[in-house]
């Protein structure tokens, strides 16, 4: 008979201790330890593995032995997935999908699993029937791809022994926090469950070289549900952002072994599920009449892709005696800075005026490339006074006031240009180098604020 312990774990980043305890010595959390009973088989060994689909026996290699490879890249039929995975689908990989109730997890995965050719896919639900995906895959399309394979089942040792007589190409997973193994007697979706499916489905991953798709639940403070150390076993981790009272859908990877980790991709959702959007820089340009102020347009970078977005400011006389300093998409803490900047170095009176700021598109913007922007952006609704929508900038603005230069100035400049801007700030020292003539946009170098501030508002 299996032997049968309990154990304490740590619900926000997996510890594990033999005894409660009040804080976590990992993460320093309060009263987060919560009690599992754990069954400790003599010979674990996954279902997988006793059906003899793949064994290696590996050994230490000198790192001039070992053979270089490219990587052979799967297409997903989705440009938006691929760019955001680094090319596309590597064999064996294990990628990890969190994002909130309703955002369109599942959705996509299924688009994935209909459209993509050649490949024999299993769709693993144990969230759905058969019906309810049957319903969602005719409404987003109507010749889903015959190869294509619904199975709805929690237990993983159920999962591997249809995979075994399948044989699928690529897996998909909806949700990890409902699957459990009988290796483990806890209740599905606590730590030592998830962390024990995902270490079952790692293994099958890297001995196949099957590809495994995992949709997470997230917590409310918009983290993946489970042990930290989950994201830290997978090879990718997407998060699908967005508003779901809005069309637009962010998929950004956060980690990534096989490419970069800044990656975006965006998408539309209608009725008839995810459309790519391949022009972005359009849906995050508001469409208006007449010229308004506090509205400037930057252009930034999301990983490989340029875009140009609207930096949205709102100046006005504090009410309370405290001035408020609220901000939309972009750190709070960075734009006191730049206020600070403008206050020391341009003369500007702000310490008395409320001051709110918007990305428009409902994105987060880390870049600094767009600090120039944003003060002409305040200044603009300071002064009352607009800026042309055929103006946008590209710049990063010092605690000195100076105007430092920003890394692919090229991309961002042809992006730019591609969608007819006439006239673009950047740093003088982006200009050293730069081909000017191949660029019909006017390319203005500066190199203090006070600079930008002449030149726009005289």
């Amino acid at each position: 008979m299996a032997k049968t312990k309990s154990a304490y774990f740590c619900q926000s980043c997996g510890y594990e201790s033999a005894k409660w305890l009040g804080k976590c010595p990992s993460c320093n959390s309060w009263n987060t330890f919560v009690e599992e009973l754990i069954e400790k088989p003599a010979a674990k060994v996954p279902a997988w593995e006793t059906s003899g689909l793949s064994k290696r026996s590996n050994k230490p290699n000198k790192v001039a032995d070992i053979a270089s490879s490219t990587e052979q890249k799967i297409s997903t039929s989705d440009l938006e997935l691929d760019r955001v995975l680094g090319g596309g689908l590597v064999a064996g990989s294990v990628i990890l999908i969190g994002g909130e109730p309703g955002i369109g997890k599942s959705t996509l995965m299924l688009q994935l699993a209909l459209n993509i050719a050649g490949k024999k896919v299993l769709y693993v639900s144990g969230e759905e029937s058969e019906q309810q995906i049957k319903m969602r895959a005719e409404r987003i399309t109507s010749d889903p791809a015959a190869d294509c394979y619904i199975l709805t089942e929690t237990s993983t040792q159920n999962i591997f022994k249809q995979i075994e007589q399948l044989e699928p190409d690529i897996i998909i997973v909806d949700s990890i926090q409902t699957l459990h193994s009988a290796h483990i007697e806890s209740t599905p979706g606590s730590v030592s469950q998830v962390r024990e499916c995902t270490a079952e489905l790692l293994r099958f991953a890297k001995e196949t070289d099957t590809p495994v798709f995992l949709i997470g639940h997230i917590t409310k403070d918009g983290a993946i549900a489970g042990p930290k150390i989950l994201e830290h076993m997978v090879d990718t981790v997407l998060q699908f952002e967005g508003d779901r009272h809005h069309v637009y859908r962010i998929l950004r990877s956060v980690k990534n072994r096989f490419g970069a980790a800044a990656e975006l991709g965006i998408y539309a959702m209608h009725s008839g599920g995810l459309r790519q959007v391949s022009n972005p820089s359009e849906i995050l340009l508001s469409q208006r009449d007449e010229e308004l102020s506090g509205i400037a347009i930057s252009a930034t970078l999301e990983g490989a892709r340029p875009m140009l977005i609207e930096t949205q400011a709102l100046v006005s006389t504090a009410v309370y005696g405290t001035p408020q300093r609220s901000a939309t998409g972009f750190d709070t803490r960075r734009m006191n800075m730049l206020l600070a900047v403008l206050e020391k170095r341009c003369g500007f009176k702000l310490s008395t005026r409320d001051v709110f700021l918007n990305i428009a598109g409902g994105i987060k913007v880390e870049d600094p490339a767009i600090d120039l922007a944003i003060l002409a952006a305040i200044i603009s609704s300071h002064e009352d006074i607009f800026i042309s929508s055929k103006i946008c900038f590209a710049a990063e603005v010092g605690l000195s006031g100076e105007i430092r230069a920003v890394n692919r100035i090229e991309q961002r400049i042809s992006e730019a240009d591609k969608l007819g801007f006439e006239r673009i700030f950047v740093s003088n020292y982006n200009l050293k180098g730069l081909v000017l003539d191949k660029f019909k946009i006017e390319i203005t170098g500066v190199s203090k604020i006070e600079d930008v501030f002449s030149l726009l508002f005289g």
